[in-house]
């Protein structure tokens, strides 16, 4: 019997029960789709996290305060126009901490040659924003110098930027992001230029209207507001210790310099060594790295979950598959004494298994890119064409590996018993 006879009685013996036959394909089909649509996930989650990370630029470091240290330095506020605070010196311990002191120290261009803009911030947490009765919880609320704004590649749509003069005027002025103009003022937002805004009772004019910058996974990025450091120290946040101080080095090749420079500054201020430093310096390019790794991770562990799927669907195929040699034996024994071979049988019931196998991952493929266009929790599935290709290559293969066995079993049996069997 040739191939062709063989695909014949095949296709015949699939398409007998159109139930079973659909039932025993979904395990396939959900599969292909959850390999692919969870590779996505993956893929698209560590897409965004390498865009966000990107738009902070290659030459940029942040530095923070680590959870605690030892060492003592000189405190209080300097040429960033802090008030002044109290001085203390000394080795003791204490909670770590950067001030504006240690950031006028980065601008010194002997200490800190290949260091090109200093920017420290302050946060201030839950801050309701309200005006003429609408309200909005601010998800970041910033208080800074005007150089973050190039340092961290923003810009206004509309309105006008911080300048120097809202610094050392410690002017009450804000920039918004795009998702707090737009409820409180409604619209595209950008009428909330020239507009007072209350944030926690403390009225700020709003000068201008972030750009956009869209959102990270579940975190809106437009969801911000940008003001003087000076007037929210005044206002919001007092004038204790700074939550970060932002870096750009002079090119992307001075990074590394650049950061050494930092680490030597505030290692003489803070009297300690890159062994007890209190403080950590995340540089660009070394988180890239991290999170590429830990998105592979990711993706691999979600694709080695997805995977089960397509083995409890090749279990499926292989007892379907045994529930027929069982229900065909006389079948099989008729065709067998007619001159039927070995390999004619084990070819029907191998290429059955297959069949529903390529049924199951033709339809998983389709569901697994249909699902990938929406948004899942946040993120935007990335399709990766080798998941894909993937995906389908393992379900054909689990067709013609779980479809072996019940093929083998099949061509094994004897005509005589199987002419037998009732």
């Amino acid at each position: 019997m040739n191939v062709r006879e063989s695909a014949r009685f095949a296709v015949r013996g699939v398409t007998a029960n159109p139930m079973r036959t659909a039932l025993t394909t979904l395990g396939i089909l959900i599969g292909v789709a959850a390999v692919i649509i969870l590779v996505a996930v993956g893929n698209g989650s560590s897409a965004a996290v390498k865009e966000s990370l990107s738009r902070l630029g290659s030459n940029t470091l942040t530095v923070q305060a680590s959870q605690g240290g030892t060492g003592g330095r000189a405190g209080g506020f300097g040429g960033f126009g802090g008030a002044p605070g109290e001085v203390s010196s000394g080795t003791r311990t204490r909670t770590a901490e950067l001030t504006l002191d240690d950031a006028e120290a980065l601008t010194d261009a002997t200490l800190a040659p290949h260091v090109l803009r200093v920017a420290p911030r302050v946060s201030a947490s839950s801050v309701t924003a309200t005006y003429d009765g609408a309200t909005h919880t601010v998800s970041t609320f910033l208080g800074t110098s005007p150089s973050y704004l190039t340092i961290n590649d923003d810009s206004v749509q509309k309105g006008e930027t911080l300048t120097a003069e809202d610094w050392t005027g410690r002017r009450r002025v804000a920039l918004v992001g795009s998702s707090v103009a737009e409820d409180l003022v409604g619209g595209d937002g950008l009428d909330a230029v020239g507009k007072t805004v209350q944030f926690d009772g403390i009225g700020f004019t709003v000068v201008g209207v972030l750009t956009d910058k869209g959102s990270t996974g579940p975190q809106d990025e437009d969801d911000r507001v940008i003001a003087p450091l000076t007037a929210v120290q005044d206002t919001l946040t007092g004038y204790g210790s700074l939550s970060a101080i932002s870096v750009q080095a002079k090119d992307a090749d001075s990074v590394a310099t650049a950061q050494a420079e930092i680490e030597d500054v505030l290692n003489s201020r803070h009297h300690v060594t890159s062994d007890d430093a209190d403080y950590s310096i995340q540089n660009p390019t070394s988180l890239l790295t991290a999170v590429t790794s830990t998105s592979q991770t990711f993706t691999v562990l979600l694709a080695s979950v997805a995977a089960i799927s397509l083995l409890v669907g090749g279990i499926g195929v292989m007892n379907i598959m045994l529930v027929t040699v069982t229900e065909r034996t006389r079948e099989i024994g008729i065709r067998k004494a007619i001159g039927a071979r070995r390999g004619d049988i084990v070819g029907q019931f191998l290429l059955e298994a297959v069949l529903l196998s390529l049924f199951g991952g033709v339809m998983g493929v389709l569901v697994g890119l249909a699902g990938s266009r929406f948004e899942i929790v946040g993120v935007r599935p990335v399709v990766s064409a080798s998941s894909v290709a993937l995906a389908f290559g393992v379900a054909v293969g689990t067709g013609l590996f779980f479809g072996l066995y019940p093929a083998n079993r099949a061509a094994a049996l004897r005509p005589i018993e199987a002419l037998r069997y009732e």
